[in-house]
């Protein structure tokens, strides 16, 4: 997935890519080894220290994702690995008007989250070793990226491996224009990428 994330921000010009929730900066150093500028951005502050030791080379700072310290269209590229699980449902959209708001025209999100899949509960809480999270309905998160201007390109539903509770979703969003509640369904092509296995498929 990250991989061809990075593409896609490669085509795109390949600029900034921040990746938002970065823990000990493990994502960030893939995403610079894949070729991208890339710079970790998270709420704790031990776990900015962790990745600042940990790769003394790349950018972490610290930071909220509901109120990003970028200027308007200053990212090529938004990753943000598993850490909407820890936002509380009714700041979803504002974080997801933030990311619209800082990255460039025509740029790509990519985020991933344990998966709801309890009928009309868009969000699940679940106990969580760091602190309260909660599992999303895929269809309602992009449902907010919509509302927000970011429109699906693709998506991976895996099963959960041996050591996981949940199924893993993987995300892949491209910035439309103004956001808008309005934004018909169709106003960027979505593929489902759904199979027991997690392989990519096209439809």
């Amino acid at each position: 997935m990250l991989a061809a994330f990075a593409e896609l921000v490669h085509a795109a010009g390949a600029g900034p890519v921040a990746d938002f929730g970065c823990g000990p900066g493990y994502a960030t150093a893939h995403l610079r080894f894949l070729g991208l500028t890339a710079f970790g951005l998270d709420l704790s502050p031990t776990m900015i220290a962790l990745a600042r030791q940990a790769h003394p080379g790349l950018r972490f700072d610290e930071g909220s994702m509901t109120a990003l310290d970028l200027p308007d269209g200053a990212l090529s590229g938004i990753l943000a690995r598993y850490s909407i699980i820890h936002t509380p449902p009714e700041q979803l959209p504002i974080t997801f008007a933030e990311f619209h708001r800082v990255l460039a025209p025509a740029g790509h999100l990519l985020l991933a989250f344990q998966a709801g899949d309890e009928p009309g509960h868009p969000a699940q809480a679940f106990d969580h070793k760091v602190s309260l999270a909660y599992r999303w309905s895929p269809d309602r998160v992009a449902d907010l990226l919509r509302q927000a201007g970011l429109g699906e390109v693709a998506r991976l539903l895996r099963e959960p491996d041996e050591d996981e509770r949940f199924q893993q979703a993987h995300i892949l969003a491209r910035k439309l224009g103004t956001p808008s509640r309005w934004l018909p369904h169709s106003a960027a092509p979505r593929r489902r990428l759904q199979d027991h296995a997690g392989h990519w498929r096209g439809g």
